[in-house]
């Protein structure tokens, strides 16, 4: 495995770099280990990176050139996606990009591909994803949501939970039972793709532990969907959702954002003073520093090894189901040691009479800190369930020919 840059990647390093100095600049970010609370990616300073990303052409690296990809090689889209994580940037629509874009490329229509991907290309639409039910999380293949064939319409009834930014999507792709009664269960799936603005969808919020609202229930009543929405062959949903696994097993370790919350963290415990000296010199504190920061450059590792076989198509189940394990496990770690080491303002709200009186205690960034400790508890979920991955890593250990 060799790591070293080559000229032309280094050249294009840089190129990120400028491209990033110039479209990003320091006077438009809000570094979080600062901020006392993290806005949404609306403002002007987002909306204009997103027109640099659409200008340039960089706004759908991964995707086919034809449909307005990049053409990167692996290891630059790992230096784009490395660069553009140490930065800190807004991130495009990751459902629309990540998720469906590369599905409609691969699956799509013709009729399909033009009429969703450059709205999703151009930043100007945001997607989420309709999995999930209140029977059904882990074990999709027991989702209840009926949709009924009526004519050039699908008649939709069900209830999807867990959904991420429903309330500020325009369009949702939806897992529905298209077959009742098949043998075995996922061979009566379908993928429809439903606007949220058709009548009959309520989106109602799930207040997370931090008091945030990241995602949603959907329930979808006679909710009339066009059969030319459906993306793929009816009953064929389900290898749409197993082919939503193998996208990108670069990068679904987040490494490089975890490498940036450890060094916040380093930094903070640093200059966190007790008596003896800082946090950080603690014994104590400072081996758990240092045995995440083991597994984090373990992790790299793997991460980098799986880059160097993916030139050659050559990264197996096993590779991208532990990376998306393992960085799950490292991140959420990283955040817990965070609010560790804020200890008692750790809790921003200690007494109740605070929250309407003085607001937050302590340090500016313990309230976000504590908010996404505990909303980095839903990575297990999100992406393909921790469960799903080991059983992932035990099928390609103990069945021939798996990877």
């Amino acid at each position: 495995m060799n790591l070293a840059l080559s000229d032309e990647d280094q050249a294009f390093l840089q190129q990120i770099r400028a491209f990033i100095d110039r479209n990003w600049p320091p006077s438009a970010r809000n570094p979080r280990g600062s901020a006392s609370e993290r806005p949404e990616q609306t403002g002007p300073e987002e909306i204009a990176w997103f027109h640099a990303l659409v200008a340039r052409g960089w706004s759908v690296p991964g995707w086919p050139v034809a449909q307005g990809g990049t053409g990167w090689t692996p290891v630059q889209r790992y230096l784009w996606d490395r660069e553009t994580a140490y930065a800190e940037t807004p991130r495009m629509d990751v459902f629309g990009v990540n998720l469906l874009g590369p599905l409609l490329c691969a699956r799509g229509s013709a009729e399909q591909q033009d009429r969703f991907l450059p709205p999703i290309r151009e930043a100007r639409v945001r997607w989420c994803q309709g999995f999930s039910e209140p029977g059904a999380g882990s074990d999709l293949t027991s989702l209840v949501t009926r949709a009924a064939r009526r004519g050039d319409s699908y008649l939709v009834n069900g209830c999807k939970t867990w959904v991420s930014d429903a309330h500020r999507a325009d369009w949702m792709f939806c897992l529905v039972r298209t077959a009742a009664g098949s043998a075995p269960p996922q061979e009566g799936i379908s993928l429809l793709l439903i606007d949220m603005t058709t009548s009959g969808i309520e989106v109602t919020p799930i207040r997370m532990l931090g008091d945030q609202h990241g995602v949603s229930t959907v329930t979808l009543t006679d909710v009339r969907v066009p059969v030319a929405n459906l993306l793929g062959r009816e009953n064929e949903g389900w290898d749409c959702a197993e082919a939503l696994l193998d996208l990108e097993p670069v990068g679904v370790a987040r490494v490089a954002q975890s490498q940036v919350e450890l060094g916040r963290l380093k930094a903070f415990a640093e200059a966190c003073m007790e008596e003896g000296g800082s946090l950080l010199e603690s014994p104590e504190f400072s081996r758990k520093v240092a045995e995440v920061e083991v597994e984090l450059a373990g992790l790299e590792a793997l991460e980098l090894r799986v880059l160097s076989r993916a030139a050659a198509d050559d990264v197996t189940e096993r590779q991208a189901a532990v990376l998306k394990l393992r960085g799950t496990e490292v991140g959420q770690r990283i955040s817990e040691l965070l609010v560790e080491a804020f200890g008692y303002y750790g809790v921003p709200f200690p007494d109740a009479l605070l929250i309407d009186n003085e607001g937050a205690i302590g340090h500016d960034y313990a309230l976000p800190a504590l908010q996404a400790m505990l909303s980095s508890r839903s990575w297990s979920l999100s992406g393909g369930t921790s469960e799903i991955q080991k059983n992932r890593i035990a099928r390609a250990l103990l069945e021939p020919g798996q990877g």
